[in-house]
């Protein structure tokens, strides 16, 4: 099956941000584009506002001025839906309600052809339920743009219950036609992306409710150790709090108040607050005139320990040995096992985050999973109320001789970037195993949509098969309520590991 014939028109209904996207990457591709909306004049708007959109590709020399003229010639605003009629697809991006859509999509089946193409570019409903109201719900399929449509590459190409193989497959070659990259998935609540990253939020937002870490802190802990693009934070103030904690809340409910998938009370009181982020001047963070930008909790200067003593390979963070070597400190090798693990000369340990307390243990100072040593600039430091002060000023000042910036939270098992990746690596594993996505669009997905420094499945082989699920097995019997129980697909896949390495 191939892609729509670029000489066939399409139609885009629904002329907000998102329509006005989609309409410039199908005009720009080739295609004749019709739009409408049904608020009189709004149309013809959208058609300007996208007008000067390729002016301004133009004069940043990103499109040719005659391309230009092409698509702007190819551009119709339609008055009624009935001029509709002899598109070959026609995508919706009208309001994010059931009705709306049912209603709009049952119009079209008595306007279009019987082989026109039905797209909604929803990114809450289910694909499955708008079809119910057709009469030939197979020709419906979703193509979820990400905002802005024109920049941003991922498109996901969501077949609902009864959507058929052929309209999902041509969706899927017109997307890419387009110059997009689409990714197959099931029509699940969240879809793709939406489904997976809600640990990135949730998990930012659990620690900031135990009182373990500021915002800013956080935020400077995920981007700089973690690797991402943006902290949970300041991605949330700008996205909108209020479109953020909709979504996290469609999730939930659609899984039926799965506790994996539970809302933040803290979000909840912030948009109850109005402080919707950025388009309100205050969210998490305060954007008003003259407003002193939050700073992460930065640890004093500390001196280093003159040596440690290496017990075990200490697995993913296994490079920081060598910093600590190529910092001058003396690294000392134990070759009995006593675990994985750092043992500093007052005495104290220093492990990688687990899932395990400081306050379970003697003088014990756990330090966060970073997506790699050597780059980061910033690492966290968790220490309890019954670390010594001798262990904690060593623990910082071993990482201050790497060059790393230091921040210190409070006692919280899996700390921030391990609890989050961890958690992030279930829900792919689970959704793989429930038929959503195959793991390469999965990893696609992440990538591209939320611009994530690795796939969840890219990332659980750098950590090692078992590390994910080791992490959330502790993190469940501190928190039993659910929330942190390893899915049964990533049971299976760390106990296959275990059996090929003959340790069952």
């Amino acid at each position: 099956m191939t892609a729509l014939d670029l000489s066939s028109p399409v139609a885009v209904v629904g002329t907000g941000t998102m329509g006005q996207g989609i309409a410039q990457v199908a005009l720009v591709a080739g295609h004749p584009v019709r739009l409408y909306d049904a608020a009189p004049g709004r149309a013809a708007a959208a058609a300007e506002a996208i007008g000067a959109r390729l002016d301004r590709l133009v004069a940043k020399d990103r499109l040719a001025g005659a391309d230009r003229d092409a698509a702007r010639a190819r551009l119709q605003p339609a008055e009624r839906l009935t001029d509709l009629a002899d598109c070959v697809l026609v995508v919706e991006a009208v309001l994010e309600q059931l009705d709306v859509k049912q209603r709009l999509f049952s119009d079209l089946e008595d306007i279009v052809g019987d082989d026109c193409l039905l797209a909604t570019n929803t990114s809450s409903l289910s694909v499955t339920a708008i079809g119910g109201a057709l009469r030939n719900p197979g020709r419906l399929v979703g193509l979820h743009f990400f905002n802005p449509a024109p920049l941003l590459p991922l498109v996901e190409v969501v077949s609902g219950f009864a959507t058929d193989v052929t309209s999902a497959t041509r969706a899927y070659e017109t997307a890419r036609a387009w110059g997009k990259t689409p990714v197959a998935c099931a029509d699940t609540p969240g879809f793709i992306v939406n489904r997976i990253a809600r640990p990135f939020y949730a998990e930012a937002f659990a620690v900031h409710e135990s009182q373990a870490a500021d915002p800013a802190t956080i935020d400077a802990v995920l981007r700089e150790c973690g690797g991402f693009r943006m902290g949970a934070f300041e991605l949330t103030d700008l996205i909108g709090q209020d479109v953020n904690e909709s979504v996290t809340h469609s999730v939930w409910q659609a899984f039926f108040q799965d506790v994996r998938f539970t809302p933040s009370l803290a979000q909840r009181r912030l948009v109850e607050s109005g402080r919707l982020g950025r388009k309100t001047g205050h969210g998490w963070y305060d954007y008003g005139d003259g407003a002193e930008r939050s700073e992460p909790h930065t640890a004093e200067k500390a001196q280093p320990p003159a040596y440690v003593v290496a017990e075990g390979d200490l697995g993913p963070a296994a490079d920081v040995l060598g910093l600590i070597r190529e910092a001058g400190i003396q690294v000392r090798e134990d070759e009995e096992d006593h675990g994985t693990r750092l043992v500093l000369p007052s005495g104290g340990q220093l492990v990688l985050a687990d899932g395990q307390t400081s306050v379970e243990f003697r003088d014990v100072v756990y330090f966060d999973l970073a997506l790699d040593y050597r780059r980061a600039t910033r690492i966290a430091l968790s220490a309890s109320q019954d670390t010594a002060p001798q262990t904690l000023s060593e623990a910082i000042g071993l990482f201050q001789a790497l060059g790393k910036d230091v921040s210190v939270i409070g006692d919280c098992p899996g700390m921030i970037v391990a609890r989050t990746v961890a958690r992030i690596v279930d829900l792919a594993h689970d959704a793989v195993a429930k038929g959503v996505a195959t793991e390469e669009d999965i990893d696609t997905a992440m990538r591209l949509g939320v611009n994530y420094p690795l796939g969840p499945f890219e990332w659980n082989r750098r950590l090692g098969t078992n590390w994910s699920y080791d992490v959330l097995d502790e993190l469940h019997v501190r928190d039993p309520s659910g929330r942190y129980a390893p899915s049964l697909a990533l049971y299976r896949h760390a106990y296959a590991n275990e059996k090929r390495e003959g340790t069952q």
